[in-house]
C-alpha cells in the first residue's frame, strides 16, 4: 500500500500558513516583545529575511527530491545517512517541543473562557484531540486545517481593521529599549513563529505534482504570513505597548481588550482556531518524517505500517502524538519555544547545506551559504538552556544511531 497523491496548492500552501501562524503569532509575540520592544517590527523582519533564505533552499531540494520526509530526506540522499538520521532526529525533538508550545498557548486562551481550567492538563487533552483528528486520514484531517486557516485569517483582518485607526504611536517609543541585542534575540525567539514553512515538504508524497506545488506553496505561505505578522504586531504594540504584551501569556487579547471586551473574545477564538491548526500540522509532521526514517531504517519498521483504509502511518500518529501530550503537561512556553528553535536551527543548518551539494542548483549558492550561515547566527542569542538540552538530545540521538547500527549489523549476521 501506497500513500496517496490527494493534496492541491490550496492544501498545501494551507498547511504552510496553518503552521506558520499560530502560537507565533497569538503567543511567542509576547515573549519576544519583552525582549525587542517596539523593535519587535525589526525582530520580525529579521526573522523573515533569514527564513526566506532557507525557505528558498527547501524549495529548491523540494523540486528535485520530492520524497515523504523534507530535510530527513534531503540530508540522507545530499550528505550521507548519518546527517539525514540527525536532521530527522533535531526535527523530530523540535516538533514535539513545539506541539508543547502550541498546546499551552492554545490553554493560555482558552482559559479566558473557563479560568479554571489547569494549562497544562488542558494543553495535554488538546494534544490528544489533534492526535485522534490526524489518525482519520491526512486529506480529512487537511479539509479541517483548511477550514481553520480560513477562520484565523479572517479573525486577524477583524483585529488589525479595528485596531489600526486606535494605534498610538507613543507606544513606539522608545523603540529599542533593549538595544540591538534585544532585537536579535527578539529575532531568535521569534524566528519561531516561521518555522513551519518547510512542513508541506514532510507530506511530498501526498502532494498532486510535488515538484512544481510544494515550492510554490512554501513561498506564498511564508510570503502571506509575514506580512500579517507584521501588521498584526503593529497593531497590537500601537494598542498597548510592549510591555502589556510581554506580561501576557494572551498577548492578542490583551491588545483587543483595550477596544471592546467582544473584540478580546473574538481574537481569543481565533487564537483557538490558530494553535489547533498548528497542532494539527504538527502531528501530521511527526508522523511523516518518522514513517520516512523507518522506511529507510533508521527508527524501527514499526512505524512504516499503514493504516488498511486510511492510509496514513497510524502508529507514528499515536506514539508521537502521546509523546507530544507527555511533553505538554510539563513545561513552559519560554523554554520550550528556546529548545523548540535550538533543534530546528540546527535542523536548517543542515538542510541549507544539503542545498550547497546540489550539483546544477536552480537558484545561485550564496542563498543557501547565507541561510546556512544566518540560522548558525542566531543560535548563538538562544538562552545556555536551550543549548545545553539541545546538545543532550543530540548526544542521545548519536548513541540511538549507534546502537541501532549495531543490532542490525548482529542481526543480519
Amino acid at each position: 500500500m501506497e500513500l496517496k497523491r490527494s493534496l492541491g496548492l490550496f492544501d498545501a500552501m494551507a498547511i504552510g500558513i496553518g503552521a506558520i501562524i499560530g502560537a507565533g503569532i497569538f503567543v511567542v509575540t509576547g515573549i519576544s516583545a519583552g525582549l525587542a520592544g517596539p523593535a519587535l517590527l525589526l525582530s520580525l523582519l529579521i526573522g523573515a529575511f533569514i527564513s526566506g533564505f532557507t525557505a528558498l533552499s527547501f524549495a529548491e531540494l523540494a523540486s528535485l527530491i520530492p520524497k515523504e520526509g523534507g530535510g530527513y530526506e534531503f540530508a540522507h540522499e545530499l550528505i550521507s545517512p548519518f546527517a539525514g538520521f540527525i536532521s530527522g532526529w533535531l526535527w523530530l525533538v523540535s516538533n514535539i517541543v513545539v506541539g508543547a508550545v502550541v498546546s499551552l498557548g492554545f490553554a493560555s486562551y482558552l482559559a479566558i473562557f473557563i479560568p479554571w481550567l489547569p494549562v497544562n492538563a488542558t494543553a495535554a487533552a488538546a494534544c490528544l484531540v489533534i492526535t485522534m483528528i490526524n489518525y482519520l486520514g491526512a486529506r480529512e484531517s487537511s479539509l479541517f486545517n483548511d477550514a481553520l486557516v480560513v477562520i484565523k485569517l479572517l479573525i486577524l483582518a477583524f483585529f488589525v481593521a479595528i485596531g489600526l485607526g486606535a494605534v498610538s504611536f507613543g507606544n513606539f517609543s522608545p523603540f529599542m529599549p533593549n538595544g540591538g541585542y534585544g532585537v536579535m534575540q527578539g529575532a531568535a525567539i521569534i524566528f519561531f513563529a516561521y518555522s513551519g514553512f518547510a512542513r508541506v515538504t514532510l507530506i511530498s508524497e501526498e502532494v498532486k505534482n510535488p515538484r512544481k506545488t510544494i515550492p510554490l506553496a512554501i513561498i506564498l505561505a511564508l510570503g502571506i504570513s509575514t506580512v500579517i505578522y507584521m501588521l498584526v504586531s503593529f497593531v497590537a504594540i500601537g494598542l498597548v505597548g510592549y510591555h502589556a504584551l510581554a506580561t501576557s501569556g494572551s498577548p492578542l487579547a490583551v491588545a483587543a481588550q483595550s477596544e471592546s471586551k467582544n473584540a478580546a473574545m473574538l481574537i481569543s477564538i481565533g487564537a483557538l482556531v490558530a494553535t489547533m491548526s498548528v497542532l494539527l500540522t504538527t502531528v501530521l509532521g511527526l508522523s511523516r518524517i518518522s514513517f520516512a526514517m523507518a522506511r529507510n531504517n533508521d527508527l524501527p519498521a514499526f512505524f512504516t505500517k499503514l493504516h488498511p483504509k486510511r492510509a496514513t502511518p497510524y502508529n507514528t500518529i499515536l506514539v508521537f502524538g502521546l509523546i507530544m501530550t507527555i511533553f505538554a503537561a510539563f513545561t513552559d512556553i519560554l523554554q520550550a519555544a528556546s529548545i523548540a528553535n535550538f533543534a530546528m536551527l540546527l535542523y536548517y543548518v543542515i538542510a541549507n547545506y544539503a542545498a550547497l551539494r546540489i550539483e546544477k542548483p536552480v537558484y545561485p549558492r550564496i542563498i543557501p551559504a547565507l541561510g546556512l550561515i544566518t540560522s548558525i547566527l542566531l543560535l548563538f542569542f538562544l538562552t545556555s538552556d536551550a543549548w545545553v538540552i539541545g546538545i543532550i538530545a543530540i548526544l542521545a540521538g548519536i548513541l540511538f544511531y549507534r546502537l541501532e547500527r549495531s543490532e542490525t549489523i548482529r542481526w543480519k549476521i
